[in-house]
């Protein structure tokens, strides 16, 4: 640690003596300006700034009045001396006039975000850094748009708009992360994804299978990783990142390093991080159902109960993980971009804390259950090629491979056998993506895919007494494979000067093949062979018919093919039942229509809001099943109810999103979010119950301060209640998730807590972040969720950039 602090403070001063030089960032976001523009009243004397907002004002003098010039942001003036003083540091205000945001979801292409027909959320880097996630699945949390169900620390499981796993599609620097043996469980895949790494996040909420495929029925959630960054005027670039960060609640530990190597040609960007979380403290004021009483140890090996001298601290929580990303970026000359990367994470073995406390009869039911290692690499290529023809302006080839390891391991309480599965996924993927200009007002994006999937799956028992090793059922058949090929093709236009309409249709075949293994289990069946398609439509306009308002009206299709954990997975959903293969399913299709309206009430307020309905049919739900005529079945030595994935239900899914934006001052604003969501599904007798993965409403008010070096954020999010008649039937079988009513049935209480957050830049190289998170230490637990969230937690970092 004594050795950082003097690295640090030596390069600072050996870098502040170097030169006069000035850093110019945005005050919307903290970032970086390139390209401005700084020269004097005359201007006899001049400099601009590089990629990275810096530049050298050494030939000014320290009286003389600088103008700052930038095509997107208000000129300023200000003296060489009042920016000296100011750290060498200079804001300049964004012209809403003249910037318009840029997203990139919605077709694979940069467009404007005033021709987007959906709802987006955007998260910049700099939005990151300030809140601190521990995980990427935090950093959507923190976006206050979407809803974080945990069933370990190891966790994070986004539900969107009523909508969740294998219903929402996640993507890396625009390669989809859903593999075949994605669940209808919470998963967990999030996690993987660095959030040091991250340049931007944006979330589609709502479909988006026309572009995306299968699974994009909910929302897409869009990470895009950091770029490197290339010399500036023939000058070689260096420049890196080394970040600590430390929290109490989790006791977490956490270390990262990036460094960019900038050439005229060429650049390369390596990043590392490093984290380790001890079990997860929770709060004081909640129910006390959600303590952590008692836990099992193996001792002289013999399971026993032993009682927690702290209840609030959850005992088998901690796990550590590793992150590395390498990517090398070229441009050979002006039609060329070749882009490479690669990313490699993964997880230490960590416990599953929800199924850790559940109990059977007067003990807990598991004496181990935990995961191993989660691992994810991702090797990735990628072209674009700039030539105007009758075909095309510019073209995109990906190819990707992905390989995808998990596994599974319990053991109940006083039993000497520790099951095991173990999946390994390959997943190869290419993409043929182009862009045609017509003029400007038309464009039309098309493009081809091709997806496959290797699953391989083992299962087998393990005695820790005698340390023999046996075959057992795997959760999936191994070898089986998962086929997806589509055609695409969407039309954004501008009608007129205030009206906008973009659409799209998606043709996609999707083909599965898996062959049962009869060792086991007799099936009345010996593979499962589908062969299914879907078409999919959007349609949606953009009206923004003066400066005030902005509507936003869509129409769109998405749809869900049965993958390899619909078809083929054996597994025990709950106590006393189990989940058995069923290879007659088919897709199921979601049909969405959503009105938003954006609106600026005169210069200082800002007001949000978009209504949605979904309706889902030919749904793919768990319902009790046969198998060879039987209802039941021996599974894990226990008497189980035969259950199986069945195109049984429909549902219905709506909601209200709102949000405002009150500007005190330039530095001083007011926002709130708020989000409701309700829905209902299909039951076996045809009656309705509250659909399983609607999230309370849910929300959060911050109120922020910045002046250039301190930025202080003062926020409450709050959760609402749901009673016992509010939960799906599959949460009401799930007591031990949940706190207990004045009846003794399980209900999910409201819960709130109040943050500060808090950023000091020191320099333009040196920054720290201070947080309190939950100042009034709730004990809460999400909805659904299998740990309590964290009690009150001091999070501190330290940033130096190079």
């Amino acid at each position: 640690m004594r050795l950082f602090f003097v690295v640090v403070f030596t390069l600072l001063f050996l870098q502040e003596s170097a030169s006069q030089s000035i850093t110019v960032l945005s005050r919307a976001n903290g970032q970086p300006i390139p390209s401005v523009t700084i020269h004097n009243k005359s201007k006899s004397k001049t400099a601009i700034t590089d990629f990275d907002g810096v530049a050298d004002i050494s030939s000014f003098s320290e009286d003389e009045k600088l103008y700052f010039v930038h095509i997107s942001h208000i000129t300023t003036t200000a003296t060489k001396a009042e920016i000296v003083a100011s750290s060498n540091m200079f804001y300049m205000e964004v012209d809403e006039n003249q910037l318009s945001e840029v997203v990139i979801s919605v077709s694979k292409w940069e467009q404007d975000k005033k021709d987007v027909t959906q709802k987006i959320v955007s998260i910049t880097s700099d939005e990151i850094a300030f809140s601190t996630p521990q995980t990427s699945a935090d950093l959507l949390q923190n976006s206050g748009q979407v809803f974080i169900q945990k069933s370990q620390l190891g966790g994070g499981s986004p539900i969107i708009r009523g909508f969740s796993t294998n219903r929402l599609l996640l993507t890396v620097d625009g390669v989809r992360m859903n593999n075949a043996i994605f669940r209808g469980g919470n998963v967990q895949n999030v996690i993987s994804v660095d959030p040091f790494t991250i340049d931007r996040t944006e979330v589609i909420l709502g479909p988006g299978s026309v572009v995306y495929g299968s699974d994009a029925v909910g929302g897409v959630m869009n990470f895009y990783t950091a770029q490197p960054k290339f010399a500036i005027s023939g000058k070689n670039k260096l420049s890196g990142n080394a970040i600590m960060r430390y929290a109490s609640a989790s006791n977490e530990k956490t270390g990262h390093v990036d460094f960019n190597i900038g050439l005229e040609k060429w650049a390369f960007l390596t990043s590392v991080s490093y984290t380790d979380f001890d079990d997860l403290k929770m709060g004081s004021h909640g129910p006390d159902d959600y303590l952590r009483t008692e836990f099992v140890e193996t001792i002289n090996g013999v399971d026993t109960i032993v009682q927690n001298d702290d209840p609030k601290t959850q005992v088998s929580t901690g796990y550590d993980q590793i992150n590395f990303l390498q990517k090398v970026h070229f441009i050979p000359n002006e039609r060329w971009d070749i882009n490479a990367g690669f990313i490699y994470t993964a997880t230490s073995d960590y416990p599953r804390y929800d199924r850790l406390i559940r109990r059977s009869d007067d003990h807990l039911r598991s004496a181990e259950w935990f995961y191993g290692p989660q691992k994810w690499l991702m090797g990735n290529l990628q072209l674009t090629y700039k030539w105007k023809n009758t075909f095309y302006n510019k073209l995109k080839f990906t190819a990707v491979y992905q390989n995808f390891q998990e596994s599974r391991n319990d053991r109940d309480f006083g039993d000497v056998i520790l099951s095991r599965t173990k999946e390994n996924v390959d997943a190869y993927s290419a993409n043929l993506d182009f862009e045609k200009i017509f003029n400007d007002k038309t464009t039309m994006h098309y493009g081809l895919e091709y997806i496959l999937n290797q699953v391989s799956s083992e299962g087998s028992e393990f005695n820790i007494s005698t340390n023999e090793l046996v075959a057992a059922p795997s959760r999936y058949p191994d070898g089986s494979t998962w086929q997806s090929i589509a055609a695409y093709v969407s039309l954004k236009s501008k009608l007129s000067e205030k009206l906008r309409f973009q659409g799209g249709l998606r043709y996609n075949r999707i083909i599965l093949y898996s062959e049962f293994d009869d060792s086991f289990f007799d099936f009345p069946f010996t593979e499962a062979n589908l062969d299914t398609e879907a078409f999919t439509g959007t349609a949606g306009f953009s009206w923004l018919p003066n400066d005030l308002l902005h509507w936003k009206l869509n129409f769109s299709t998405a749809f869900r093919a049965p993958n390899i954990d619909d078809v083929g997975k054996i597994f025990d959903s709950e106590p006393g039942s189990v989940v058995v293969p069923n290879p007659d399913l088919e897709p199921e299709y979601a049909y969405n229509g959503e009105l938003g309206l954006t609106a600026n009430v005169g210069k200082n307020f800002k007001i949000d809001l978009a209504t949605y309905y979904t309706q889902l049919d030919n749904a793919l739900v768990r319902r009790d099943f046969s198998l060879n005529g039987e209802t039941e079945i021996l599974f894990g030595g226990e008497l189980s109810n035969v259950q199986a994935i069945q195109n049984a239900a429909n549902a219905q899914v709506y909601g209200f999103e709102a949000g405002f934006r009150y500007d005190f001052a330039k530095n001083l604003n007011l926002a709130a979010k708020y989000t409701f969501t309700g829905g209902e599904e299909e039951l076996d007798d045809g009656s309705v119950s509250p659909s399983r993965h609607v999230a309370p409403q849910f929300g959060s008010t911050n109120l922020t301060y910045d002046n250039h070096k301190w930025m202080i954020d003062l926020s409450a999010v709050y959760n609402g209640q749901f009673d016992f008649e509010d939960l799906a039937p599959s949460q009401q079988n799930n007591a031990f998730l949940y706190a207990l009513d004045e009846n003794g049935n399980p209900y999910s209480p409201s819960w709130y807590t109040l943050n500060v957050r808090s950023r000091y830049q020191f320099t333009k190289s040196l920054q720290a972040t201070f947080t309190i998170e939950n100042i009034t230490d709730q004990r809460y637990r999400p909805y659904s969720s299998g740990i309590a969230g964290a009690g009150r937690n001091f999070i501190a970092s330290l940033k130096y950039s190079l």
